[in-house]
């Protein structure tokens, strides 16, 4: 399936959701269409793909995640996601499959007052309080707070679009089972 394709496939979902919602999408939409090629990704802050592991699972597929650090931070700024999700192309290349928006989860120890994002693998304990409400965007709350999914990676919330690939399960759900890495 080409990308206009998957647009016009991933369109009808995204009218369910309302008009306000649905225009911003169509925004989103927008402002990642040039993505769609890797090289301008690229150019634009986000990660090489090259080398990075598909990520899939029983569940379904997540693809590539491509992300842009200088946009890790606190803010939900809807036209500018954190990560971009390609999914490896048989022939080599990538096809641009969602988007994901992630926001660090920042801790307060207690008896310091230090504010820092959280890194270890298991919850912070009584000494900690979480200072990073639940974010959400397109009026949909964020999954999380979750562990970093590999070494470095802070605890954080993440919300899924899957604005360029059905996903059967939703267009705001973490897995996609219509789609598999090679």
């Amino acid at each position: 399936m080409d990308d206009a394709a998957s647009a016009t496939d991933v369109a009808p979902a995204a009218s369910r959701l309302g008009a306000d919602v649905s225009k911003s999408l169509a925004a989103l939409r927008s402002a990642t269409a040039g993505f769609h090629d890797v090289n301008v990704a690229i150019a634009a802050g986000y990660a090489n793909p090259s080398g990075i592991p598909c990520v899939d699972s029983p569940q379904g597929t997540m693809g590539v995640h491509v992300v842009k650090a200088s946009l890790l931070d606190q803010a939900v700024t809807p036209n500018a996601p954190e990560l971009l999700l390609y999914l490896p192309k048989a022939n080599g290349g990538f096809k641009l499959v969602a988007v994901e928006y992630l926001v660090p989860v920042l801790v307060r120890n207690l008896s310091t007052g230090v504010v820092s994002p959280w890194f270890a693998m298991t919850p912070w304990g009584a000494g900690y309080a979480v200072v990073t409400p639940r974010p959400s965007v397109f009026g949909e709350a964020f999954e999380g707070p979750m562990p970093g999914h590999e070494p470095g990676m802070p605890w954080h919330y993440d919300k899924h679009v899957w604005l360029w690939n059905t996903n059967p399960n939703g267009m705001f759900s973490q897995w996609n089972p219509s789609i598999a890495c090679p």
